[in-house]
């Protein structure tokens, strides 16, 4: 029994952790498809996290906080649409100046707004829903925010049939493997690429405002720690397939979470501390190297489409 619990609230701990990273992936999904590499991602988390606490904090509203995030983040990814697509600014160069622009919006406002306080800000976040509560085991796995059943069996899933069984999911794997043959049968590249770019950007603050607002009810510096450049690697891994990318996520947040519980049982192994803090991103890294020396990329990715 003692096992069966540590597996059901790894299992818990896992789906909480990988709902910020999953959300980023599948908006960098989305834009990549498109053809474009936003590496604004982990700066439209951290922004998102701000605006979304930020938003609550003054009016009460956790939704309305994360409305307001979302809405920031489309703003952003059309940001780096009007240089990547439009202009046809290199998309390193765009993607790094949108994190820098967005990181240092963030900062600025949080030193504006709550610079003189001598412990860091917070909120009351999302309450986490008690499904089947009185059923063992399985009440301890359902356990959840909204936000997490909503990215699982929502976003996910409707993600995949738009990607895949509707005429604008082909139009934006047409854009992203050929925009000159999609341009000649007639679809709009800038537009769909416009389109994607500001959908990824919003699902992005997305997951970063569920960092602020749901899971720690807080706003730091360090919130995001990283999660945007690892949404990039899960993207790959998966394939640009949601599906996939979703199992991505499950096998980050399972490795996130099992070394909390490692570091909180106090185990006395023979390594340091740190090694468990890593332990994820190397995870990570193994399973990008041995997925990515397979993964098939959209053609016209990092390439820009100037129309003739």
């Amino acid at each position: 029994m003692v096992v069966a619990m540590f597996i059901a609230t790894l299992t818990a701990a896992t789906l909480r952790v990988a709902t910020p990273i999953l959300l980023a992936a599948i908006g960098e999904t989305f834009s990549e498809r498109g053809g474009v590499l936003n590496l604004g991602i982990e700066g439209i988390m951290f922004l998102g996290a701000f605006v979304g606490f930020y938003i609550a904090d003054i009016s009460g509203s956790l939704w309305t906080g994360l409305l307001m995030a979302v809405v920031i983040g489309i703003v952003l990814g059309i940001l780096m649409a009007f240089f990547t697509v439009t202009l046809g600014v290199n998309q390193h160069v765009s993607g790094l100046g949108i994190t820098l622009l967005a990181s240092g919006l963030a900062l600025y406002a949080f030193r504006l707004n709550y610079g003189g306080r001598s412990t860091p800000p917070s909120i009351a976040p999302f309450e986490q829903l008690t499904l089947l509560e009185n059923i063992p085991l399985v009440g301890t796995i359902l356990n959840q925010y909204l936000l997490t059943f909503i990215a699982f069996l929502v976003i996910v899933p409707v993600s995949w049939w738009v990607m895949y069984r509707t005429s604008f999911g082909l139009k934006v794997r047409a854009v992203g493997e050929n925009p000159e043959a999609a341009d000649a049968a007639g679809i709009n590249v800038f537009r769909i690429r416009y389109i994607v770019l500001g959908l990824g950007g919003g699902l992005m603050a997305m997951g970063g405002a569920f960092l602020s607002i749901a899971q720690l009810g807080a706003f730091t510096h360090g919130i995001v720690a990283g999660r945007g450049w690892v949404a990039i690697a899960l993207v790959i891994f998966g394939n640009w397939n949601p599906s996939k990318v979703m199992l991505g996520s499950l096998i980050f947040g399972g490795t996130y979470a099992l070394q909390l519980r490692l570091q909180a049982m106090g185990l006395q192994l023979p390594i340091p501390y740190e090694t468990f803090l890593a332990l994820p991103y190397i995870v990570t890294i193994i399973a990008l190297v041995i997925a990515g020396r397979q993964a098939s990329y959209p053609a016209a990715l990092l390439k820009p489409y100037h129309r003739e």
